[in-house]
């Protein structure tokens, strides 16, 4: 009972590590290079994980359609999603770019309705409302009540980063939806191939049942496509692409960054997202995966000394609830 969202819970506070490794490395040597890092250590993690569980290091079972949407997955919320969340913990800090990723629970919900059919709940624009007015009160603030001064209202924070967080908290809602349906066909495939969720592949050194496994092997594929994109991506925006990632690859400090952002992101905090999706609906998954913002408020003006405002702290608490109203 409760399964999913207990594994949403552990998500939630696996992505607020993940954010806070992932802020320091991004500043030290950029979005992109980071990226690359996080998917090569990733893909060693989990070829490890699946050879001991699945008897191979590679998605066993995996049918074309699993593959497809998978893959599609990695595009929008790997190459797409992380590069805009990495540019918005630059531009912003991951506080707020986390405060932006409850948008993807709203997100999820829209796209889970129109691609599987999940059922909206009533309260869902009033949840939209009310998140949305939870981010506005945490990064406006009051202008001058001279026009000749300024507007009345004013942001605290970039443009640019702020469309970066829109866009990463997007993608992740559209992405988790995409990766709920590669997994249903994943599954389809395994009866296909005449296994249950709770059956263990020959070869596999360690008896853990599919159900447990193929959320890892589904992160794997979409890792391929995330490691893909990102190195054309580097290539096509950079001048000096493997200077820049030799250097990166001398920092030691965001290398160790990068190395706890991965083990809590694409490891860790993606693969129980996508097992998460198996027990729960996408949208409440999401909800619970929304409570970052708020978990993350304390570590990062523990860590990084930020001025935190009673404002800011009630705008995340605002955002996250309205993130709750939208699946009561």
């Amino acid at each position: 009972m409760f399964f999913g969202e207990i594994l949403s819970l552990f998500v939630a506070l696996s992505w607020t590590a993940t954010a806070l490794f992932a802020e320091v490395a991004s500043k030290r040597i950029g979005s992109l290079p980071l990226n690359i890092a996080r998917m090569v250590m990733s893909l060693a993690l989990l070829g490890v994980t699946l050879w001991l569980t699945m008897g191979s290091p590679w998605p066993r079972f995996a049918d074309g359609e699993t593959w497809r949407w998978l893959l599609l997955s990695g595009v929008v919320g790997y190459v797409i999603g992380d590069f805009c969340l990495m540019q918005g913990y630059i531009l912003i800090g991951s506080r707020f770019g986390q405060l932006f990723m409850t948008l993807s629970a709203p997100t999820a919900a829209i796209f889970g309705r129109m691609l599987i059919g999940e059922q909206m709940r009533p309260l869902a624009i009033v949840g939209m409302v009310v998140t949305l007015s939870g981010i506005a009160m945490s990064i406006l603030s009051k202008g001058s009540d001279n026009k000749k001064e300024g507007p009345k209202v004013k942001l605290n924070l970039p443009l640019r980063g702020i469309a970066y967080a829109v866009m990463a908290g997007i993608c992740q809602g559209c992405g988790l939806v995409l990766s709920k349906v590669g997994l249903m066909h994943y599954e389809t495939s395994l009866v296909a191939c005449g296994f249950s969720a709770y059956s263990v592949p020959d070869g596999a050194i360690l008896p853990i049942p599919l159900s447990i496994s193929v959320p890892f092997a589904a992160t794997m594929i979409r890792a391929l496509m995330g490691l893909a994109g990102f190195m054309l991506m580097q290539l096509i925006l950079s001048k000096e692409s493997i200077g820049e990632l030799r250097r990166a690859a001398k920092d030691k400090k965001a290398m160790l960054c990068a190395l706890g952002s991965t083990l809590f992101g694409p490891f860790i905090g993606v693969s129980l997202s996508l097992m998460a999706t198996l027990y729960t609906s996408a949208g409440i998954a999401q909800t619970i995966f929304a409570l970052t913002p708020v978990l993350i408020i304390a570590p990062a003006a523990l860590l990084f000394h930020q001025r935190v405002t009673v404002k800011e702290i009630i705008g995340a608490i605002i955002s996250v609830c309205g993130v709750c109203l939208f699946f009561i």
